[in-house]
């Protein structure tokens, strides 16, 4: 484990599963979505097999489903639980659907309510940021868990170390349960 709380052991296929499973929730899945989550997939060192079944995902809609949490930290859930909610915003809107599978990642990974509202409110933050500003889907996937997973405040410029998208990520320690 890392200074910031955030593990080093590889994220299993699930994780990546239920994040295409978010991002069909709306019926369709963006092409740059589907791209980001395989990248990221690939850059976690996941086996080919693996990585089959979670482009399957992005392929063919699937829904969310059992999701072992087990090599997550808390950290490591809620930066899960943080992608989410930026993936489902990335067409500009959270539909209903997409709001239910969203609560239903939340309890799969036990992410306390305030947590889960300080990370959709960051994510809806990052969302709002005007064109050239926002990051585009193929980001986060280079982000990496180099980071700790909260979304706390405005930084400049967006390329600045410890920064995503221009916002300063700090400790889930900084967020009380």
């Amino acid at each position: 484990m890392s200074d910031a709380g955030v593990t080093t052991a590889k994220w299993s296929k699930d994780v990546f599963v239920a994040l295409a499973a978010i991002a069909w929730a709306d019926g369709a899945l963006d092409p740059d979505e589907a791209d980001a989550i395989v990248r990221a997939a690939v850059d976690e060192g996941l086996e080919l097999d693996e990585i089959a079944e979670i482009e399957e995902a992005t392929q063919k809609q699937v829904a969310l489903g059992a999701l072992d949490k087990s090599g997550l930290s808390k950290d490591d859930r809620l930066f899960v639980y943080a992608i989410a909610c930026w993936i489902a915003r990335l067409d500009g809107k959270v539909t209903e659907e997409e709001a239910g599978a969203l609560g239903g990642l939340g309890e799969m990974l036990e992410v306390p309510e305030r947590r889960r509202a300080h990370a959709e409110k960051r994510a809806e933050e990052v969302a709002a940021l005007p064109d050239g500003d926002r990051p585009p889907a193929t980001t986060w996937p280079s982000c990496g868990r180099s980071f700790p997973s909260s979304f706390v405040q405005r930084t400049s410029p967006p390329s600045s170390a410890g920064t995503f998208a221009g916002i300063k990520l700090l400790s889930t320690a900084s967020i009380e349960p």
